[in-house]
């Protein structure tokens, strides 16, 4: 009994070891994501971004919005027969440093602010049973940006965020 409970807890210790770890890995990652999008750098924001996977997350987020509306059943039918094809290339849009430093912005990153340092940042994200991480805006708080490792690099491979915060509005929450 006490052999199996000791086994269980250094299993415990061994994962919680993993989740800090790949947190504080990624968080390099993310700072440099930061700093692209701070600087308007296309070639950085592309190295540290996933876009097949961002363009999937964003394009059924997309699709989901406009199920949840308020329609009859042909407005909806028709709404799913538009919607791919409005969603790559709202997508297509949105798959920009610009775009996304109305998010960063949102969060706090402001270019007259500096950017928070790596430990910082390990410290707000949250490993999933995935293996990917994910920035939340509080610590309790949901799943923002969703990071996952490719080659040795954590980039941006998801967004759960709410999409106006992508648009730049003037009027989106602070």
């Amino acid at each position: 009994m006490i052999r199996t409970i000791t086994l269980l807890a250094a299993l415990a210790v061994t994962l919680a070891g993993c989740a800090t770890t790949a947190r504080y890995d990624a968080a390099g990652d993310v700072h440099a994501l930061l700093v692209a999008i701070r600087d308007n750098d296309r070639a950085a924001f592309d190295r540290y971004v996933d876009r097949r996977a961002l363009k999937n997350s964003l394009e059924s987020r997309l699709v989901r919005e406009v199920g949840r509306r308020d329609m009859d059943d042909s407005a909806r039918a028709l709404a799913a027969l538009v919607a791919p094809g409005l969603a790559d290339a709202a997508v297509g849009a949105l798959l920009r440093p610009e775009a996304f430093r109305a998010a960063a912005s949102y969060y706090g990153y402001t270019p007259d602010q500096p950017l928070p340092n790596r430990i910082a940042i390990g410290g707000a994200l949250k490993y999933r049973d995935d293996g990917s991480v994910c920035a939340t805006k509080k610590t309790d708080g949901p799943c923002l940006l969703v990071f996952t490792r490719q080659d040795g690099v954590w980039k941006l491979s998801g967004f759960e965020g709410d999409l106006a915060d992508l648009r730049g509005k003037s009027g989106s929450r602070r």
